[in-house]
C-alpha cells in the first residue's frame, strides 16, 4: 500500500509530460503534414515535382517507366520476346 503513494504521483507526472510533449508537437506542426513523408517516400521528389509541374513532364515519365519495363522484360526473357508496343 505504501508503494502506492509513490506510483500515483509518478504516474501523474508521467501523464501530464506526455500530454504537455503532444501539444507541443500539435502547435509546433509536426501534424501538418501527415502524407507528405510518405508519398516522398514512395514516389521520390522528382516523381512528385512532375505530377505538380507540367503534363509533358508526366509523360516523359511514364515513356521512361514504358522503356525501363520493356528493358526488364527483355532481360528476363533473354531478349527471346519482346513487348506490344
Amino acid at each position: 500500500m505504501s508503494s502506492l503513494y509513490l506510483l500515483i504521483p509518478v504516474s501523474l507526472i508521467f501523464f501530464a509530460l506526455a500530454i504537455a510533449i503532444f501539444f507541443w508537437a500539435v502547435n509546433s506542426g509536426q501534424y501538418d503534414d501527415l502524407d507528405g513523408e510518405g508519398e516522398r517516400l514512395l514516389f521520390g521528389d522528382d516523381q512528385l515535382e512532375e505530377e505538380n509541374g507540367s503534363i509533358s513532364g508526366a509523360e516523359n515519365a511514364e515513356s521512361q517507366q514504358t522503356q525501363e519495363l520493356k528493358e526488364h522484360v527483355n532481360s528476363i526473357n533473354g531478349g527471346k520476346e519482346k513487348l506490344d508496343d
